[in-house]
């Protein structure tokens, strides 16, 4: 099977997402993160009523042509506490910010343009009218859309959807994502270790970037070089009705990498199997009945940069997002010479530093998939198309932020 273009891996996947999982309602409280399941509207207006932008007094505009003008104070209008009455010719009502603009009045003489004297006001000036006045629905008004279907709701979401009056949102299932370690060489961060043995470390780093993304992850541990483990993880997966199963490691060709020869009686239908990347060459995709299947390599490395580039989009587009997959590299300066690539695209782990106007992306010289401790240090990844010729320091190049 040939190297498959990025692209196209992407694609591939995107396309074989199922429709978006099903809508819950969560309190508003509990939705940040989560993924709207259809467009909001807004329940009222905002403000539902015409509002003094400033502190002063509530007048008729055309009581303070000509200035001086001296008018009566006849009440006061508070946030929460209206006027009741309506202000007449030569007569304006001590307004605060946010309050309701009592009938009558139609414009706001702001307290620095005016003197006080016991029940009278004199305004200093004149003011147009509607000056300093908040008319009703001057944010939103009823039934607006405000917010789309597939948005990620951050907190300045959370605060429209408050002020459109909406207690609850409907948004959509988190996607159940079900992480398989596998090798005999692995044991878990504070286990006794064999001499031959090494830390799982993939684990906390793909759920973590699943739980990003908007996902629930679900860790089945450790399977090890057995065909009997791969099955059993499997079916735990399915137990959980994972939407995603995704493996770690046992995705290349030696005697031990397992995976896809014993998925495969298991009903795997494989999509693909190795990218022209790098890190992550030896990547599958395919479905397991209704069960979406990512089976990432083992290296640490190769499999955060596979998670990035591949596992985030496909629980975005499970989410409903309709940019799933369309995040655009930013522009950057090479700080370093690079060689010519090969017929793989590279993705470079490097360090971000300004200098003046220009963002500075130095590659690290040794790039082994193995380096966790790089990959930690590094700010994003310098993306470089298969084929691309030898790159000066200064040139300009692409990057993905991690």
């Amino acid at each position: 099977m040939s190297l498959l273009p990025v692209a196209d891996a992407l694609q591939r996947i995107l396309t074989a997402a199922p429709t978006p999982t099903d809508a819950e309602t969560v309190p508003l409280e509990d939705a940040l993160h989560r993924t709207l399941a259809g467009d909001l509207t807004a329940l009222r207006s905002q403000p539902p009523f015409d509002a003094s932008a400033m502190d002063g007094y509530a007048v008729r505009a055309a009581d303070l042509d000509p200035a001086p003008a001296t008018l009566r104070v006849i009440g006061e209008s508070a946030a929460g506490h209206r006027f009741s009455g309506s202000v007449g010719a030569g007569e304006a009502v001590r307004i605060f910010t946010g309050a309701p603009l009592p009938d009558g009045a139609d414009t706001i003489l702001i307290q620095e343009n005016a003197d006080r004297d016991g029940v009278h006001v004199i305004a200093r000036q004149s003011e147009p009218r509607g000056r300093f006045v908040r008319e009703a629905g001057y944010d939103f008004r009823h039934g607006d859309a405000l917010l789309k279907a597939g948005l990620r709701l951050g907190p300045r979401h959370l605060a429209l959807a408050a002020a459109m009056n909406h207690p609850e949102l409907a948004v959509r299932r988190r996607p159940r994502v079900a992480l398989l370690a596998t090798g005999d060489e692995l044991a878990w961060p504070g286990d006794a270790l064999g001499p031959d043995q090494i830390v799982t470390s993939n684990n906390f780093a793909i759920a973590g970037i699943a739980t990003e993304a908007g996902a629930a992850p679900i860790d089945l541990g450790i399977a090890g070089d057995t065909p009997a483990a791969l099955e059993q993880g499997l079916a735990r997966a399915r137990a959980a009705q994972a939407d995603i199963f995704v493996t770690l490691g046992g995705a290349s060709v030696g005697d031990h990498d397992l995976v896809q020869r014993v998925l495969q009686p298991q009903g795997l239908a494989l999509d693909f199997w190795k990218i022209a990347m790098r890190p992550g060459k030896p990547l599958m995709f395919g479905r397991l009945d209704r069960l979406l299947f990512l089976g990432l390599p083992g290296n640490p490395v190769s499999a955060i940069v596979c998670a990035h580039l591949f596992l985030r989009p496909l629980i975005r587009k499970l989410l409903g997002d309709p940019r799933a997959g369309e995040e655009a590299p930013e522009t950057a300066r090479l700080g370093r010479d690079l060689p010519e690539n090969d017929e793989r695209q590279d993705y470079l782990r490097a360090t971000l530093a300004s200098e003046g106007d220009a963002l500075i992306a130095t590659p690290f010289s040794r790039q082994d998939s193995g380096m966790v401790a790089t990959l930690a240090r590094a700010d994003a990844l310098v993306v470089r198309e298969p084929h691309a010729p030898p790159a000066r320091a200064g040139d300009a190049c692409r990057i993905i932020r991690l």
